[in-house]
């Protein structure tokens, strides 16, 4: 997976190049993360990349000439994917991280300011995608969220693809609880079923909080569930 990152601020994404999971791919060659700064491809002299609306408007909107020429000079993948991070998007799920997964390559374009010129959305965007209905300073963090939520889909890049596939959200559901060392701990025990070395009867049990855990934390999860046919036993 190669992920093209077109940002004012590249500078932002060093701690996940950086760190963990993503750091160790990035060095087996599994991925592959190019951050590009267009405001490099400004023609003005002052490297200025933003202007005043047309129509009036407080703020600045970003001009189409750095992005678009920043985007000409990508090496681009035939299976590949432009995304604008953008609260006019569809929210990021888990079923679209799954279908981003299967391009060999994602453009990330991250606004800032009042936004971007509406030109470059027509000429070389295929989606928008936001991470939430709120306001952030610009579409860095989405980025960063898209990455590591992907890249996690990745082939090499988790050691255990069982890991993946029972993460919360990978069936629609959360995941069941987990315990770990010491089985007591400031008088609350490990649910003696973990204990018991009864393979079925974990499963069952896993199956039951996950189911339970949803229906109390996330209603609107377990109805969009239920809704697609999920099974309940």
């Amino acid at each position: 997976m190669k992920y093209e990152v077109m940002t004012l601020f590249p500078g932002m994404f060093e701690g996940i190049i950086e760190e963990s999971l993503i750091k160790k791919a990035i060095a087996k060659d599994i991925i592959e993360i190019n951050l590009h700064d267009f405001r490099k491809f400004s023609k003005n002299k002052h490297n200025k990349v933003d202007d005043y609306p047309y129509g009036g408007g407080k703020g600045l909107v970003i001009s189409p000439e750095p992005i678009i020429a920043a985007y000409n000079s990508l090496n681009l993948l035939e299976n590949k994917k432009t995304i604008f991070l953008s609260p006019a998007g569809k929210k990021l799920t888990q079923e679209k991280v799954l279908e981003l997964s299967q391009y060999d390559q994602l453009i990330l374009i991250c606004g800032h300011y009042e936004g971007i010129d509406e030109r470059v959305i027509e000429l070389i965007v295929d989606e928008e995608i936001s991470i939430g209905d709120y306001i952030l300073t610009g579409g860095e963090i989405p980025a960063m969220v898209l990455i590591d939520a992907v890249s996690r889909y990745v082939d090499g890049v988790v050691g255990s693809k069982e890991s993946v596939l029972e993460d919360s959200l990978s069936n629609g559901l959360l995941k069941y609880p987990q315990y770990t060392m010491p089985r007591s701990f400031e008088g609350l025990e490990v649910p003696e079923v973990l204990l018991s070395g009864h393979h079925e009867n974990i499963a069952k049990w896993r199956k039951e909080k996950s189911f339970e855990r949803t229906k109390n934390k996330r209603p609107d999860l377990w109805e969009e569930y239920i809704n697609k046919g999920g099974k309940t036993e």
